[in-house]
């Protein structure tokens, strides 16, 4: 399966980020693309509860949505727009997941469950409480003869979502981001590998990269990591240098039952008593 993965430098501004993606997916269509994931907040990228709200819409009405529905069926693709930040009340938004068929169907949704909210010791704070509304279902799509788990960024860090949606079938988990530098550094292969290694499954996860005209730094490096833990696809990416773009790799979803049959571990799950001795 051919897969390109959409790594880019989203702006506060959702025209510009739009016809950025169409011009990535574009290409990666004429290299034989057949299916492509973007991003989180492939549409905005702003903490500003004030600009998000009047800058957003419900899902129905979002152009990038509508736009990713006629590019699927013009090019016969399956597009995960790894998020868009999207209006579910007039106050309250959704950091939502969409799998996008060939046929311009919505196929699932996601919405991120576990928000991110903390003071860093540097200084800076994330209240993603603030803007969003959590998501409470765990989500698979169907994609062709196999299942693919979404999650979201921050998601990466709660193992149990993976596990869970690992025995419910998948074989492929995403986990679209949008990383700060620092803890891109330290933590995201870290943990992409360990997802994959887990479970026995392929993670994709395509990232935000550069400097944002927010002033937030995200760390790039989209990565593709088998079901053995090794990375088959780093698409690098620094502030000086982002490597914003198409990148594309090739899987063999096979590997999937090589590693299960050797690991057996998804079969030894075991339930922990409540009472600690």
């Amino acid at each position: 399966m051919k897969i390109a993965l959409l790594q880019m430098t989203s702006s506060k501004v959702p025209e510009d980020n739009l016809s950025a993606l169409l011009s990535y997916a574009a290409k990666a269509a004429e290299k034989g693309g057949k299916v492509i994931f973007s991003p989180e907040c492939s549409n905005i990228m702003d903490m500003n509860r004030e600009t998000v709200l009047a800058h957003t819409q419900p899902e129905e009405q979002d152009m990038m949505v509508a736009a990713v529905k006629d590019f699927c069926r013009q090019h016969h693709v399956t597009f995960f727009l790894g998020s868009v930040v999207v209006k579910v009340a007039d106050d309250r938004l959704a950091n939502r997941s969409l799998v996008i068929g060939p046929a311009g169907q919505v196929i699932a949704r996601y919405d991120k469950m576990h928000l991110f909210d903390v003071d860093l010791p540097n200084g800076e704070s994330y209240r993603e409480s603030r803007l969003y509304q959590g998501g409470d279902q765990a989500v698979i799509a169907a994609l062709a003869d196999t299942q693919v788990g979404l999650s979201v960024c921050y998601d990466v860090r709660f193992p149990y979502l993976y596990r869970h949606l690992a025995t419910a079938g998948a074989t492929i988990l995403t986990v679209p981001a949008a990383f700060t530098v620092p803890t891109g550094q330290a933590h995201w292969h870290v943990l992409l590998r360990a997802r994959a290694i887990e479970t026995g499954s392929f993670v994709i996860a395509a990232a935000q990269c550069g400097m944002h005209e927010t002033g937030r730094a995200t760390y790039g490096h989209s990565l593709v990591v088998n079901p053995w833990g090794q990375v088959l696809l780093d698409a690098g990416g620094d502030i000086d240098n982002p490597e914003a773009g198409v990148h594309m790799v090739d899987i063999d979803l096979a590997e999937v039952t090589k590693a299960r049959q050797k690991i057996p571990s998804l079969m030894h799950t075991r339930r922990i008593p409540d009472n600690f001795i």
